[in-house]
């Protein structure tokens, strides 16, 4: 089973955090569009025949597109590769998009779940942010998209500068009020060369604090333990039976092919990306070029790729797979090196899984970077 993940690359306005690849100008949204139809076809054989379980619109802010736009790019999946008979179709949606005459629309379509970026539900948060949403659209929306779908996620964030612990359990107890059952939280983080790095810089915002954050992402754990939800990623969370398929293949280890500017593909064996222009991609693809760089992974590169996916899930790190697949000296090094965040309790061994524990999941990517290990060359 492999993905496609479809960046839609425009947006009302620049969030001062976001360090993806976007443009606030849709003067090129047709010529797009068109492009983004055309790679489809140009790259029809590069998943060689597996079947298509996930179809992502991602961005960018995809609810920006209509129904006919967003069909059209389906089609266009469908009639290139082998799709599955019931797959799961997700927008990226933000909520000053989610009218009811436009969940009427998408309802038409055939998106069959929607991914949700209220971020907060706070007013002063989401104007430090620079969210194109307000408090009350972040409300409203939630309660108009359960009426028409539902399959919903919901992205939060938090480790805001000041935001307390009595507004974070508030924006997560909206969320779970709304019977929505499927949350992804994100930590706030400066990204170089963002509008948020600059006014962190200039002192107009107060810098984020990694000791508030974690103490957050351990209250977010508290809260959505009590209601049953799995913490299934170290970001994602989830009812039985309603985790995301197009993340649990991402953290898998799947195939997936991205499609549109700045996306990035992965094999299993090859990374590649595309060019993070807009004029620069519309032009290639226009010539039947694919506008795209390849890396070929080596056994150390996908056995690093593995340990930083694999100890970020509740399926952990599998010393049989490392074993089989990289080598039995693979196996050694990462018992070696693990050996003292398991004298920690960071990590644990269990069925011949390594894994996170609770204390050490907040910590899992630093974790993971000490146990990769160096191509000899």
């Amino acid at each position: 089973m492999s993905g496609i993940y479809i960046h839609i690359p425009f947006c009302k306005q620049a969030c001062f955090y976001c360090d993806f690849h976007f443009s606030t100008s849709l003067k090129k949204k047709d010529e797009l569009i068109i492009s983004l139809i055309n790679e489809i076809k140009l790259r029809k054989n590069e998943l060689n025949s597996d079947v298509v379980e996930t179809i992502y619109f991602g961005g960018g802010t995809p609810s920006m597109l209509n129904q006919l736009e967003i069909d059209t790019i389906i089609d266009a999946v469908y009639e290139n590769h082998k799709v599955a008979s019931n797959p799961e179709i997700t927008l990226e949606a933000n909520p000053d998009d989610l009218t009811k005459i436009k969940l009427k629309e998408l309802a038409k379509s055939r998106i069959n779940r929607l991914s949700i970026g209220i971020q907060s539900f706070f007013e002063e948060d989401l104007k430090l942010m620079n969210r194109a949403h307000n408090a009350k659209e972040a409300i409203n929306c939630l309660t108009e998209a359960t009426h028409y779908f539902k399959n919903i996620s919901v992205d939060l964030i938090y480790g805001i500068p000041g935001s307390s612990n009595r507004q974070w359990k508030k924006n997560i107890n909206t969320v779970l009020s709304s019977g929505i059952t499927h949350i992804s939280s994100y930590a706030l983080t400066v990204e170089p060369k963002t509008a948020l790095e600059s006014l962190i810089k200039k002192g107009i915002i107060e810098d984020v604090s990694d000791s508030q954050a974690q103490e957050q992402f351990y209250i977010l754990i508290e809260e959505l333990s009590k209601h049953n939800f799995v913490h299934y990623e170290l970001s994602n969370f989830a009812k039985e039976g309603a985790f995301s398929k197009n993340n649990s293949s991402y953290w898998q280890g799947k195939s997936y092919l991205g499609i549109g500017p700045s996306a990035h593909s992965f094999d299993g064996k090859q990374r590649s990306w595309n060019v993070k222009n807009n004029a620069k991609y519309i032009s290639a693809i226009q010539q039947n070029k694919l506008p795209i760089e390849r890396e070929l992974l080596s056994i150390t590169d996908q056995y690093n790729e593995y340990i930083m996916t694999g100890l970020r899930t509740i399926w952990g790190v599998s010393l049989d797979k490392v074993t089989r697949e990289f080598g039995k000296e693979y196996c050694t090094y990462l018992l070696l090196q693990s050996e003292k965040y398991r004298a920690k309790e960071l990590l644990y061994i269990e069925d011949e899984k390594l894994k996170a524990t609770q204390k050490g999941k907040f910590l899992s990517d630093g974790i993971s970077a000490d146990l990769f290990k160096l191509d000899a060359s």
